[in-house]
C-alpha cells in the first residue's frame, strides 16, 4: 500500500486473509457486523431532528417532504466516507485530519463541535423530560437530572459491545413515526407530488428551515461518531494496536455500506413521516408556534388521537436515549484525538480520564441548560441551523483526507463518492448563503 509502514501493510494483509470471505455461517456473521451504520442513522433522528422536522411540517405542511428523498444518497456518501476513514486509517475523523491540518484549526472545530453538541444534549434532555412528564406527571426538571445521570452512567459503565447492542435495538423506536403517519390516513397523491418535486416555499424563514433540515440530517457529530465507532468495532475484535487496524477488506467495506444504507433509510423514513404527521395535524389546524416537545405531543392528542401522541412521545424518549451518547461521545472523541488522550468506550475511567471528562462535562452542562430558561424547541431548531452552516466546512476537510491515497493507505474513496460528498458540501454552502441573502 502506497505510503503505509511495513507493519501496517502486514497488519492489513492479516486482515485480508482472515476476513475477506465470511466463510461458514457467513450470513449470520454478516448481520452481526451490521450496527454502527444503523445506530448512526437512527441517532440522526434525535429530539433535535424531531423538533426540526416538526417545525417544518407545522409551518410549511408537506412542502419539505422532498428533503427526505434528496438527502438520503448524500447521507450514504458522507457516512460511508467517514466510516472508510475509520476502517482504513484505524483512527477517527480528528485523528485523520490531524495529518492534513494544523492543530489550532482542528481545536477551533472541536470546540465549535463541543459547544453545538452540548447545547443539543441540553435541548434533547429537555425534550425527553417534557415527554416523560407528559407520560408520568413527574416534574420535567427531575426527569432531566435522572435521564442525564442515567444515560451518562450507562455509557461509561457498560462495555462497548453491550452499549452498541442496546443502541441498535433503540433504533426500532423510529417505527413509531411511520405508524403515527399511516394511522392518520394521508392523501397519497399530494404526498407523492411533494416528495418528488423540490421547492422552497416563498415564506419567511423557509430557507432557515431548509438549512436546519440539512444541518440535523447531515450533522457534524455523526461524522465523528461514525468513524470512531469503526475504531471501537476493531478494538472489540481484539485489534488494540493501531497497526492491526490499518486497511479494510472488500467484504468489510461492502458490509458497512449496506449497514449505512439501511440506517440512513430508517432515519429518512422517520424524517419523512414526522414531517407528514405534523403537516396533517398541526399545519392543518394552524398550530405553527411550538414551544416545547411536550406541547407538540399535547397538540397531537385532540388532532390525531392519544395513540398518535403516545407514539410521538415514545419516539422522543427512545431517540434521545440513542442520541445523547452519540452527541457527547463525538466531542469527547474529537478532543481525545487532537490531544492524543487514551480513549474508548471499553477503557476504564482511570485510564481515559480526559476522554470521559469531556463526555461528562457535555452531559452535565446539558443538564444545567434545562434550568436556564432557554426555550428548548428554539435551541433544538437553531443548533440544527448552526450545524447546517458548520457541516460543509468539515465536509471539505473530510473530502481532502479521504481522497489522500497515502493517508488512506492506498484505499481512498472513489471518484463517484468524491463527487457526491463535494456536491453535498456545495448544497449546504448554497443553502446557508440562501438563508442569509434571501
Amino acid at each position: 500500500m502506497t505510503g503505509a509502514p511495513k507493519t501496517d501493510h502486514r497488519g492489513a494483509h492479516r486482515r485480508q486473509a482472515k476476513r475477506e470471505f465470511p466463510g461458514p455461517g457467513g450470513v449470520r456473521a454478516f448481520w452481526k457486523r451490521l450496527g454502527p451504520g444503523i445506530v448512526t442513522g437512527a441517532a440522526d433522528d434525535d429530539p433535535s431532528g424531531i423538533a426540526t422536522y416538526s417545525v417544518a411540517g407545522a409551518r410549511y405542511g408537506t412542502a419539505f417532504l422532498w428533503t427526505a428523498l434528496f438527502t438520503w444518497p448524500l447521507m450514504i456518501a458522507v457516512q460511508t466516507t467517514c466510516a472508510r476513514i475509520g476502517m482504513v486509517t484505524g483512527q477517527g475523523i480528528a485523528g485523520a485530519l490531524r495529518h492534513k491540518f494544523p492543530r489550532p484549526l482542528l481545536l477551533v472545530a472541536a470546540v465549535a463541535l463541543f459547544i453545538a453538541n452540548t447545547i443539543n444534549v441540553g435541548a434533547d434532555l429537555t425534550g425527553m423530560a417534557s415527554a416523560a412528564q407528559l407520560l408520568t406527571g413527574v416534574n420535567s426538571h427531575i426527569w432531566v437530572v435522572a435521564l442525564g445521570v442515567g444515560i451518562a452512567t450507562a455509557t461509561i459503565r457498560l462495555r462497548y459491545t453491550v452499549l452498541a447492542a442496546g443502541l441498535k435495538w433503540l433504533a426500532l423506536v423510529l417505527v413509531a413515526y411511520v405508524i403515527t403517519a399511516l394511522y392518520l390516513g394521508p392523501r397519497w397523491a399530494g404526498v407523492a407530488h411533494d416528495t418528488v418535486v423540490p421547492r422552497v416555499p416563498p415564506l419567511g424563514g423557509a430557507w432557515a428551515t431548509l438549512v436546519a433540515i440539512l444541518g440535523t440530517t447531515i450533522s457534524p457529530y455523526l461524522f465523528f461518531w461514525q468513524a470512531s465507532q469503526e475504531v471501537e468495532e476493531e478494538k472489540s475484535l481484539g485489534r488494540r494496536r493501531a497497526a492491526d487496524r490499518v486497511g479494510a477488506t472488500r467484504y468489510e467495506i461492502t458490509t458497512r455500506q449496506i449497514d449505512i444504507a439501511i440506517g440512513t433509510l430508517f432515519s429518512n423514513a422517520a424524517m419523512f413521516f414526522i414531517i407528514l404527521t405534523t403537516a396533517l395535524t398541526l399545519h392543518r389546524a394552524g398550530m405553527t408556534k411550538l414551544e416545547t416537545s411536550g406541547q407538540v405531543a399535547e397538540a397531537l392528542t385532540p388532532l390525531a388521537g392519544r395513540f398518535a401522541a403516545l407514539l410521538y412521545t415514545a419516539g422522543l424518549l427512545g431517540t434521545g436515549a440513542l442520541a445523547i451518547p452519540t452527541l457527547a461521545g463525538a466531542g469527547a472523541y474529537a478532543f481525545a484525538e487532537i490531544f492524543r488522550w487514551r480513549q474508548g468506550m471499553d477503557e476504564p475511567y482511570t485510564r481515559a480520564p480526559g476522554f470521559y471528562a469531556a463526555f461528562i462535562c457535555s452531559v452535565a452542562i446539558g443538564v444545567g441548560l434545562d434550568f436556564s430558561g432557554v426555550n428548548p424547541v428554539s435551541a433544538l431548531y437553531w443548533t440544527a441551523v448552526i450545524n447546517g452552516v458548520l457541516a460543509p466546512f468539515l465536509l471539505v476537510g473530510i473530502l481532502i483526507a479521504a481522497s489522500d491515497s497515502k493517508l488512506m493507505h492506498g484505499q481512498p474513496i472513489s471518484r463517484l463518492v468524491r463527487v457526491v460528498v463535494g456536491l453535498t458540501a456545495i448544497v449546504m454552502f448554497a443553502a446557508a448563503i440562501g438563508m442569509f441573502v434571501i
